[in-house]
Order: C-alpha cells, then sequence, then structure tokens
C-alpha cells in the first residue's frame, strides 16, 4: 500500500501560496491600493522560485506540480499584473480625455493581453523542451516585476522618471503591447541557475546582472526593479549575439 508522504506536496504548497498571493494582489487592486498589489506579487514571485527550489531538491517532480505551477503563475504573473495596468490605463484615460479615446472601455481590455499571452506563454514552456534550462521569450515572473518595478517607482523620489510611462495612455498601451510581444518572443533569455557548463566564463552574464543590480538596489532602493529587467533583456540580447559569433 502507498503511504501519503507529505513531503512530496511541499512545492504544490508554495505554488498554491503563490497563487493565493497573486489573489490578494487583485483584490489590492480593485481596492485601490497598487504599491500594496506589487508587494504581493514580489512575495508571490518567492514562493514561485521556492517551489522550484524545493522541487528540485526533494525531487518532488509531478504532472500535478507542473501544471499548478502554470495556474498559480498565470494568476500571479498574468491576471494580477494585468489588474494593475488596468488601473493605471484607467487613471491616465480620465487625466488625459483630450488625447480622443472615445470608446474608452475598449481601451481598458489592452492590458489584459498581458494575462493572453502569459497564458500563452506558459503553455508554450510546458511543452517546449528547449526551456529546460534556459528561456525563449521573457519568463512571466520577470514581465510582472517590471510592472511592479513601475508601480514602486511611482512611489519613490524617482517618480517623475516613472510618470513618463504612466501619465499617457499611449504610453501604457505601447508599455502593453511591449511587454505582451517580449512574452513570447523568439529570443533566448538565459536562466538565473547556474549550470555546470556555464561556470567560469559562461556566467558573465548572470554575474553582470547581479552587480547591476546590487548597484540599483542600493541607490534606488526596489523602484530599480523595473531597471534590473530591462538590463536582464539586454544582456540576454548581448549573449545571443556573442553566441552567434562564437558558433561562426
Amino acid at each position: 500500500m502507498r503511504l501519503f508522504n507529505p513531503v512530496k506536496h511541499i512545492p504544490n504548497t508554495l505554488s498554491l501560496i503563490n497563487l493565493l498571493f497573486g489573489c490578494l494582489s487583485i483584490v489590492s487592486s480593485f481596492e485601490g491600493n497598487l504599491l500594496l498589489a506589487g508587494y504581493f506579487i514580489l512575495f508571490a514571485a518567492v514562493f514561485d522560485y521556492l517551489d522550484g527550489f524545493a522541487a528540485r531538491l526533494l525531487k518532488a517532480y509531478s504532472p500535478l506540480g507542473k501544471e499548478l505551477d502554470s495556474l498559480s503563475d498565470l494568476v500571479s504573473f498574468g491576471v494580477a499584473p494585468s489588474v494593475i495596468v488596468f488601473h493605471l490605463l484607467k487613471d491616465a484615460l480620465a487625466l488625459a480625455p483630450e488625447q480622443g479615446f472615445t470608446n474608452g472601455n475598449v481601451i481598458l481590455a489592452i492590458p489584459f493581453l498581458i494575462a493572453a499571452f502569459s497564458a500563452l506563454r506558459l503553455a508554450i514552456f510546458n511543452i517546449d523542451t528547449r526551456q529546460t534550462t534556459s528561456f525563449i521569450g521573457l519568463p512571466t515572473p520577470a514581465n510582472a516585476i517590471f510592472i511592479v518595478g513601475v508601480v514602486l517607482g511611482l512611489n519613490s523620489p524617482y517618480k517623475v522618471w516613472f510618470e513618463v510611462l504612466t501619465t499617457s495612455p499611449v504610453a501604457i498601451i505601447a508599455m502593453v503591447l511591449v511587454l505582451s510581444a517580449l512574452l513570447v518572443a523568439p529570443i533566448p533569455m538565459f536562466s538565473l541557475k547556474v549550470k555546470k557548463n556555464d561556470m567560469g566564463i559562461g556566467l558573465w552574464k548572470q554575474i553582470l546582472l547581479l552587480v547591476v543590480s546590487v548597484i540599483a538596489i542600493l541607490l534606488m532602493g526596489l523602484a530599480s526593479v523595473a531597471l534590473i529587467i530591462l538590463v536582464y533583456v539586454l544582456l540576454s540580447i548581448v549573449n545571443n549575439v556573442f553566441v552567434r559569433f562564437k558558433k561562426r
């Protein structure tokens, strides 16, 4: 008789906590507290990392865990950030009626492209064997953290920089379209997991990202996370150029 092994369900429990934080983020957004909504997404990201770490540590891989992880990520890193952007766009439309957006209800559906493309991104990830040690397209947590970074930036001494992205409906819509495209773009993105083959010079991109992240956080605090995600994307593109050059 097979005995119930609670240890094997630790990763699934962590995935469910990730999902719960995503739900709390959505509730906070609709209550008008976008800052708290952003923090809940960051908490969800921590548990998203922990569920994968626990699965590897305990060798507790299962089809259930894989699906549960994806469903949790869709809520926390697809729907929750879409709701945040929905409120940012709603506020921007109210402040800029002169920009000619007459059908506000249709325009307000645009932020949910992030949720739709996140679902597509996660589905592709689950069946793409090339993404076991790296990513193709921007990972959904990174995409969500960029949006959180914008919200944190709006509540920081550097808010003027971030208002460029959030006071204009056109800028917000452009941000949504770019982020949605990056989710499914055929651009290899490096993983933060260290592989044996990457030891030494192969770790340059992870080390550089770590150095930039530490400096940015020391200078700007958590308001720097959007900048860190931008650096991650740029480093991934530069790394792809190096890899193609080496293959010639």
